[in-house]
């Protein structure tokens, strides 16, 4: 099961990325994009990167806020994506007339090709590094490593790895049964906030905390990793 679900991430990500809009929205009953963007309020700092930026929705809020928004992604189809839906978005914007001074402040589209096991970046280049549903690599040690590298001190590496349903109607316990066959929905939320998961961060040096949010009927849960001054212990 789980090499036929990489097989059909890997269609997704790739010959059929122009589809990723359309089937995240109907696993997630609508609600994938409310949940990407349940990081923002988590965001530190004025340089923010995006591991794995997919379509490039949080991209967009980032650039909104005048934030310095930087995205890698291993996928080339989901990079020339990302670049349309940002142009557009930056078209759309700068031609509004009750915006005052369009554009001010935004900061060129900056998106590469990448993993996160090797950032192409200068270290402490950023404030907060983000990574939205992401696969295993996340608890890598390379990749934690690479983050640990390429974060300023005290800069946050902020993971939403997953979101479950809260079951309030019969469609939403459907999902849910669904995103459990998927590998995306824990068995037992409890089981995100056991020393399974905050092990990997707490082994790179991270000071960790685990946070569980309600959205739109569902519960998202979000990893915030610190990275320590030198000397300082969790």
């Amino acid at each position: 099961m789980r090499t036929l679900l990489r097989f059909f991430f890997y269609l997704l990500y790739h010959p059929f990325a122009f589809a990723y809009d359309l089937v995240a929205a109907v696993v997630s009953v609508g609600r994938w994009k409310d949940w990407v963007l349940s990081v923002v309020p988590y965001v530190r700092g004025h340089r923010v990167l995006e591991i794995g930026h997919g379509p490039g929705h949080l991209q967009r809020v980032l650039l909104s806020r005048n934030l310095v928004a930087v995205g890698i992604d291993e996928s080339a189809p989901m990079g020339r994506l990302a670049q349309r839906n940002l142009k557009r978005f930056l078209q759309v914007d700068s031609s509004n007339p009750h915006t005052s001074n369009p554009q001010a402040g935004y900061t060129r589209i900056r998106l590469t090709r990448g993993i996160a096991q090797h950032l192409p970046f200068q270290s402490e280049s950023f404030d907060s590094i983000i990574a939205t549903f992401p696969s295993e690599y996340f608890t890598d040690p390379l990749t934690l490593a690479e983050v640990k590298r390429c974060l300023s001190t005290g800069g946050r590496f902020i993971v939403l790895p997953v979101a479950t349903f809260l079951g309030r109607g019969f469609l939403d316990r459907l999902m849910g049964s669904l995103f459990r066959v998927t590998g995306q929905h824990p068995v037992d939320p409890l089981e995100i906030f056991s020393e399974r998961l905050k092990r990997p961060f707490i082994q790179a040096d991270f000071q960790v905390k685990i946070e569980n949010i309600e959205v739109k009927s569902s519960t998202v849960l979000i990893v915030i990793a610190t990275k320590q001054s030198r000397g300082t212990s969790c």
